[in-house]
C-alpha cells in the first residue's frame, strides 16, 4: 500500500522536533527541567497549526517517557491574546502550574508545569522569527479567515501533496469530512475515488462487510476498502471497529492486500487512509478500545480543527457564504441576523450555523423564533410552541440532503412549516379555527386554505 514519503521524513516535515536546548526563540519555548526527558525543548511558534500535545503517546509533539504521565496529558495552543493556553486532557494524575492543579490555564511565560515526575518550564520568546500567516481564506471545501484557520492552511497544503495517513480531530460539526475530501482533491490521488466508512453510523454486525466486502456464489459485493482502490478511504470514528476488525484492517494496510468476507482469493489494494474522530484516540487506546499498533500506523500526521467559538470573525464570513448559496439571487442577509449569529457559542459548530442560515433563508421572519431559541442556548426547541425542529437532525437538514433546486427545497420546507404551525396552533386552541386564526394574526379564510393544504399533504383528504 503506497505511503508516499517514508515515515521518518514525515516526522521531520509535520512535527516540531524535540531537541537539546535550542537558540530558536519563536512564540513560546518549553524546556523540560526534571524527569526522564530533562534537557529536551520544544518551540511553539505563533503560527503553530494545531494544538501541541504533551504525553507518552508517539502522536504527541512533546513525547515524554514518564510513566506517571498520561498518553495524551496536556494540550497547548496560543490564544488570540498572545497567551499560551494549557488544557489538561483528562490526565489520570492531573496537571499543575506553579504547584496548583488546573483544567485550563492561560500562561504568559515564566510558569512551571508539573506533569507526573516531569517539570516543564514555559518561556516566552519575545523576538519572534516566525513566518507571517498566510493570506488564504480557505483550503478546498474549508472556509475561514480567522488566525486559527489560517494557521492550518499551509499544513493542509503540505499534507495534501503527500500520501501519508492523517488523523483529523475536532468536535462534531467542525468540518472533518470536508477537510478529508479537500486533502484528497488537492492531492495526487484526486482522480481516484473518495470513499467514506462511517463506523458510528454502521451497524456493528455489518461493519466487516462494509469495510472488506462479501464473497458469495450468487452475488459478490465490494467493500469500502476495495472501492477506494487508487484513491482515498476516510474512516470515521475508527474506535467503533471491534478489535478483531482493527487487526484485519492493520494487516491490510501493512500488506496492501485483504480478503472479502467468505472470500479465498487475496485482493491487492492501494489506498490512502484518513481518519476522522471527535474523540481523544489516545484515551481510546488507554481504555483498550483501539489497538495501539493501528493508531501508530495511522497517526503519522495529525490535524485538529478548531471549534467555531475559537474562530473569531469567521461566523459572519461563513453565514454570508451559506446565505449566498441558499437565498434568492441578490438577496442579502439582514445585519441584525448576522449580529445575533455572532453572539452565540455554536456548540454544533459550522454544521449548526449552516442549518440556522438555511432556516432563515427559507422561512424569512418566520424563523425568528428559532433563532431566538438558538441564541439563548435552548438548542432544538422553539419558544413559540416548539414548531420548528432543532439545528441538527431537523426537517431542514433532511430537505437539504435531497439536494433539490432552491425553489423546490424552499417550497418543501415552507409546506412542512405550515403543516406543523397549523397543527400546533390548533392544538393550543382546542381545535377552534376562529381562535387559532386570530392568534396566528392571519385571516380565517387564509388559515383555512393553509389547513386544507396541510390536510392534503398529510393524506387527510
Amino acid at each position: 500500500m503506497s505511503s508516499g514519503r517514508g515515515f521518518e521524513d514525515v516526522e521531520t516535515a509535520f512535527r516540531p522536533r524535540l531537541t537539546r536546548p535550542s537558540a530558536g526563540r519563536v512564540g513560546f519555548l518549553l524546556r523540560v527541567t526534571a524527569g526522564p526527558d530533562a534537557g529536551h525543548t520544544l518551540a511553539i511558534p505563533p503560527s503553530q497549526p494545531s494544538r501541541v500535545l504533551v504525553g507518552q503517546s508517539t502522536a504527541c509533539e512533546l513525547c515524554l517517557h514518564d510513566r506517571e504521565v498520561s498518553r495524551r496529558h496536556l494540550g497547548l495552543d496560543i490564544a488570540e491574546n498572545d497567551l499560551l493556553r494549557a488544557t489538561d486532557l483528562g490526565s489520570r494524575n492531573g496537571s499543575r502550574v506553579n504547584g496548583a492543579l488546573f483544567i485550563e490555564a492561560l500562561l504568559s511565560g515564566g510558569e512551571r508545569l508539573t506533569l507526573g515526575a516531569t517539570v516543564v518550564e514555559v518561556q516566552r520568546a519575545e523576538q519572534s522569527t516566525d513566518e507571517p500567516l498566510t493570506l488564504a481564506t480557505g483550503f478546498g471545501r474549508l472556509l475561514g479567515a480567522s488566525p486559527a484557520m489560517r494557521k492550518l492552511y499551509p499544513l493542509c497544503e503540505r499534507l495534501a501533496a503527500t500520501q501519508v495517513p492523517v488523523v483529523i480531530e475536532g468536535e462534531t460539526g467542525t468540518g472533518k469530512e470536508a477537510l478529508a475530501e479537500s486533502l484528497h482533491e488537492a492531492g495526487p490521488r484526486a482522480s481516484g475515488p473518495f470513499m467514506v466508512l462511517d463506523c458510528a453510523a454502521t451497524a456493528p454486525a455489518q461493519l466487516e462487510t462494509a469495510l472488506f466486502g462479501m464473497e458469495r456464489a450468487a452475488e459478490s459485493r465490494a467493500g469500502a476498502l476495495e472501492e477506494a482502490h487508487g484513491g482515498t478511504l476516510l474512516v470515521d470514528e475508527i474506535a467503533d471497529l471491534d478489535l478483531e476488525l482493527q487487526a484485519k484492517l492493520l494487516r491490510a494496510l501493512e500488506r496492501g492486500e485483504f480478503r472479502r468476507v467468505s472470500g479465498r482469493q487475496p485482493l491487492r489494494v492501494d489506498v490512502r487512509v484518513l481518519v476522522a474522530t471527535r474523540r481523544n484516540l489516545d484515551q481510546e487506546v488507554a481504555a483498550g478500545r483501539l489497538r495501539e499498533d493501528l493508531y501508530d500506523r495511522l497517526a503519522v500526521a495529525r490535524v485538529e480543527l478548531p471549534p467555531l467559538r475559537r474562530r473569531s470573525g469567521d461566523i459572519a464570513l461563513l453565514a454570508r457564504h451559506f446565505w449566498s448559496r441558499m437565498a434568492r439571487p441578490g438577496e442579502v442577509p439582514p445585519e441584525d441576523f448576522i449580529t445575533r449569529l455572532e453572539g452565540y457559542a455554536w456548540p454544533g459548530n459550522v454544521r449548526e450555523l449552516q442549518n440556522a442560515v438555511a432556516r432563515r433563508a427559507a422561512l424569512g421572519d418566520l424563523a425568528e423564533d428559532a433563532l431566538d431559541a438558538t441564541s439563548t442556548g435552548s438548542r432544538g426547541k422553539v419558544a413559540a410552541g416548539g414548531i420548528l425542529a432543532g439545528a441538527e437532525g431537523d426537517s431542514i437538514t433532511r430537505v437539504l440532503a435531497l439536494e433539490l433546486p432552491f425553489p423546490r427545497a424552499r417550497d418543501e420546507i415552507l409546506q412542512q412549516f405550515e403543516q406543523r404551525y397549523v397543527e400546533d396552533v390548533l392544538r393550543r386552541h382546542g381545535g377552534n379555527v376562529a381562535r387559532a386564526a386570530a392568534a396566528s394574526g392571519i385571516a380565517r379564510r387564509y388559515f383555512q386554505v393553509i389547513q386544507a393544504r396541510t390536510r392534503k399533504l398529510a393524506g387527510g383528504g
